[in-house]
């Protein structure tokens, strides 16, 4: 079985593209489900944010498992596959697991050493644990992914390469300004009390803002992230919950506005945001203009693969909309939308007053933000977590068989012994005991030399034969090799940190 991974991220796809694809909680158990149901596949886990959807599973085939998983994401995200395979991309084996280190790391993030996505990593292992889609494989591998990503932000200077999204987008916001100074005194409507948008009023409050409301679908999220705010050592921020129904009445008064709800329409139309501050809606500009992306790497190598394996033409670049240019008075309101798909309409660009930043805005600026030195460092230590991964996976492998080899040894001991008992039924306990000791001693040692080699050399590159090898020259029973391998994965503690 192999590790293979097909998604799409901000890196392959316009943000038109992921908004459409994005997955709900409930459809993302869904795809893991159908994913193990498919045959190429016995473990997945789905890693989605707000700028990366990706399937991960354990396949034994290649090719029918890069156009299973492709048509099931395309399923389940409502994409047609069609549409969907120009901006997937697809990793194998060791690629792929330098992939998802890099992701844990912050190095694929749109704003680079990002450490959010350790705790997104964190909710996708736990999801496939919970419909038991996860496996021994993706159980080690992103549980490996989480110390990989650790070991990096405590190693080296990776922090400061980047930040979390929330503080870029307070950062966008400021235009240039100190984000402490512009956001002393202001008023903040944060809508949503998912992780996202706990970590935005977390940021706000210790960014200097004034008072912060909380609007919820479920209240009683919105009143226990109010009382977290509260309770914080390193702010004095007031904060209080609204109903839902009350966010109109609250933009009236608000300075700031964070969303990031679960909602598949829009939260905050053009038209209510215009209502709140007393303007009128400025007529839609002629057609915005279109812009073309560079088609992303390995595009049409993998759309190859999901035809199975026949050439196919290069694929169309991506195209994405160029919304208007922002107003140029002063800002009466400053939105930051970190939704996927987005929660507030980016009509909003053409009311006067309103600066609005999304997940395209922010796509936009990272670009060009520059790459701290402590980049290399990081891609060092994934490169040395790769290679240790992939040596323990192959050990792991072969460590079923050595185990089947060693019991087999000793039930050829144990038969022996009582075959001497029957032949010498006049041993004390004292000479039975010093035979068996012998004879397990020779046993032990006939066996020390080769099962030490086999390990080291199964975790080699090419070194997955040697189990095999081993079970052809000792004529191991396979279901014992087996049972092996069903109890090691079924122990509670194992892969606990």
């Amino acid at each position: 079985m192999s590790l293979l991974v097909v998604g799409l991220s901000h890196r392959s796809a316009p943000v038109s593209v992921l908004e459409r694809a994005s997955l709900a909680a409930d459809t993302q158990a869904k795809l893991l489900q159908d994913t193990l149901a498919a045959e190429p596949a016995t473990e997945a886990a789905v890693l989605a944010t707000c700028n990366r959807i990706e399937l991960y599973a354990d396949v034994d085939k290649f090719h029918a498992g890069v156009a299973e998983l492709s048509t099931l994401l395309a399923q389940h995200s409502g994409v047609g596959l069609d549409e969907l395979t120009p901006y997937l991309y697809v990793h194998y084996e060791d690629r792929a697991v330098h992939h998802l280190f890099s992701v844990a790391c912050g190095l694929d993030s749109m704003v680079v050493g990002e450490g959010q996505i350790l705790g997104q990593i964190k909710d996708a292992l736990a999801r496939g644990q919970e419909l038991h889609t996860a496996g021994r494989l993706l159980n080690d591998l992103f549980q490996q992914a989480l110390r990989v990503g650790k070991r990096a932000h405590s190693e080296t200077g990776i922090d400061r390469a980047g930040q979390s999204l929330v503080s870029f987008g307070l950062q966008q916001l400021a235009a240039g300004a100190d984000p402490g100074l512009w956001a002393r005194g202001k008023r903040a409507l944060v809508i949503g009390a998912g992780s996202m948008s706990s970590l935005a009023a977390a940021t706000l409050a210790r960014t200097g803002v004034a008072e912060i409301v909380v609007a919820n679908r479920t209240r009683s999220r919105a009143d226990r992230l109010v009382e977290i705010l509260q309770q914080g050592d390193d702010t004095t921020v007031r904060a209080h919950a609204v109903e839902m129904s009350a966010v109109g009445d609250e933009l009236t008064r608000a300075d700031v506005v964070v969303s990031c709800t679960g909602a598949t329409g829009l939260v905050l139309t053009a038209e209510a945001l215009a209502d709140a501050l007393g303007v009128t809606l400025d007529a839609p500009a002629e057609a915005p203009a279109v812009t073309a992306d560079p088609a992303p790497a390995d595009v049409d190598q993998h759309a190859a693969w999901v035809e199975n394996g026949s050439a196919t033409s290069a694929p169309e670049a991506p195209r994405r909309v160029t919304l208007p240019a922002q107003s140029t008075g002063p800002v009466k309101l400053a939105l930051l939308d970190l939704a996927m798909p987005r929660d507030i309409d980016g009509a909003a660009h053409r009311i006067d007053g309103v600066r609005l930043v999304d997940i395209e805005s922010l796509a936009d600026a990272s670009a060009d933000a520059p790459m701290a030195a402590d980049v290399d460092q990081v891609r060092t230590i994934v490169a040395d977590e790769v290679a240790a991964f992939g040596a323990a996976q192959r050990a792991a492998h072969v460590a079923p068989t050595v185990v089947a080899l060693r019991t087999m040894a000793a039930d050829v001991v144990a038969g022996e012994i009582a075959r001497l008992d029957g032949r010498l039924p006049d041993l004390d306990e004292k000479q039975r005991a010093e035979i068996t000791q012998t004879v397990r001693r020779v046993v032990d040692k006939l066996l020390h030399a080769p099962t030490v080699r086999v390990k080291q050399l199964a975790s080699e590159p090419g070194g997955a034969g040697y189990a095999d090898a081993l079970r052809e020259l000792f004529d191991l029973d396979p279901q014992t090799v087996a049972a092996v391998s069903r109890a090691d994965l079924n122990d509670p503690n194992r892969g606990r940190s």
